[in-house]
């Protein structure tokens, strides 16, 4: 069987860099877990979690490469250079990774230092996806016919006339499909898109890296702070560290009307727009607007970024409802990267609990602007619905 590896340190989301340079300068001690999340429940044939631990191992080897530092240096000039010194020495340990197999069920968790374990997450998932395809023996479509639907896909945003970007490392089919990708979107110099969330790629095609933060940063502050206060200390923290740049604020933590509350007219003006993902797009797009008008802010100075399960059809439909009301910009993810003709994985990983002072550990949890994606400790849950007033 084929080996599977990642090729780079910077084979993440541009938003665990962003969000480890924050956390190796406001939180060195803080130590947190993550766990793995089956959504799909899908079977993972045996001898899955001894060829997963084959490939974390192999990240203790991975370092930054000083062309990467440099990359890094030039591209990203609002990351600290005491952090590019310590991603330099930085190396992945896989003794903070427990993996189990029982049958067909995979669990895999994450414990320690956050400012440590904050990369794990995203490589995890493209791991467990690329191998759950590879030792399954499922056939994807050719390399051309990959190819082929991305140039499709590329021309009709383009025809739209919306900004879009790749967001699909998490649960991509696998590095080479994803290379694929990578090839088709480029190759149009008059295209609408952007940039990719993953560094390594944006790096070797000369394109933008994307990405602010995560639901993570909000879960965070959560537990250290309460839910009442999440929210506007970790806006506030996120100023304090990037002064204006890295300007798109998450939006639906705790869900979007307990943020709006918090998202006051310093927010709104500072941050250069909200991203979008979950719920309603067009009543997301409806509250914002409204929330930008009250706060005397013209929204067409602002923009939504969308990323929530987006496939052209939905882009269109979404395009056709904002255009002229707010600027817009696309995140587009297993749309992109694996869309190969088979069916795509639906894994998450989350933070699910952060160490407090006491050494207890402090459930976190999310409350999506999608009920049914609520995540985290029941009776959390619904304490900080109590808390936050949401029915």
């Amino acid at each position: 069987m084929r080996e599977v590896r990642l090729n780079s340190i910077l084979d993440n989301d541009f938003y665990k860099i962003t969000m480890q340079n924050a956390v190796v300068k406001l939180f060195t001690n803080e130590i947190v877990k993550y766990e793995f999340i089956n959504r799909g429940k899908h079977s993972f044939p045996e001898g899955f979690a001894e060829e997963l631990r084959k490939s974390v191992n192999a990240m203790a080897e991975l370092k930054l490469t000083k062309d990467e530092k440099k990359y890094l240096k030039v591209t990203c000039p609002y990351l600290a250079l005491p952090y590019l010194d310590f991603l330099e020495g930085f190396h992945y340990d896989p003794s903070e990774v427990k993996i189990e197999q029982n049958g067909n069920e995979l669990k895999v968790s994450v414990e320690g230092l956050w400012y440590r374990t904050i990369l794990w997450e995203v490589p995890l998932l493209s791991l467990i996806s690329e191998l759950h395809y590879e030792m399954n023996h499922m056939e994807r479509q050719t390399n051309e016919e990959v190819i082929g639907k991305t140039l499709e896909k590329a021309a009709h945003l383009t025809e739209l006339g919306v900004p879009f970007a790749e967001f699909g490392t998490r649960r991509r089919h696998s590095y080479k499909v994803h290379r694929l990708v990578m090839d088709a979107l480029i190759q149009d110099k008059k295209s609408t898109f952007t940039g990719t969330s993953n560094v390594h790629l944006a790096m070797l095609y000369k394109v933008k890296p994307i990405g602010t933060h995560a639901h993570e940063w909000f879960m965070f502050h959560a537990a250290e702070f309460g839910f009442k206060m999440a929210n506007s200390i970790a806006l506030e923290n996120w100023v304090n560290v990037y002064r204006g740049d890295l300007g798109v604020a998450l939006s639906d933590t705790y869900t979007t009307d307990v943020f709006f509350q918090q998202f006051d007219k310093k927010f709104a003006k500072l941050f250069d727009g909200v991203r979008h993902d979950s719920g309603d797009p067009f009543e997301f797009a409806d509250k914002t607007i409204a929330h930008y008008l009250k706060n005397g802010i013209n929204p067409l100075f602002k923009y939504i970024i969308f990323s929530d399960g987006l496939n052209l059809e939905k882009v269109e439909e979404i395009t056709n409802y904002c255009r002229g009301k707010i600027g817009i910009s696309f995140g587009i993810g297993t749309n992109l990267t694996n869309d190969v003709g088979l069916k795509p994985m639906n894994i998450v990983m989350k933070l699910i609990s952060v160490k407090g002072i006491n050494n207890e550990w402090i459930p976190t949890v999310k409350l999506s602007d999608e009920k049914g994606k609520y995540t985290g400790d029941p009776k959390m849950i619904e304490l900080a619905k109590e808390f936050l007033r949401i029915s």
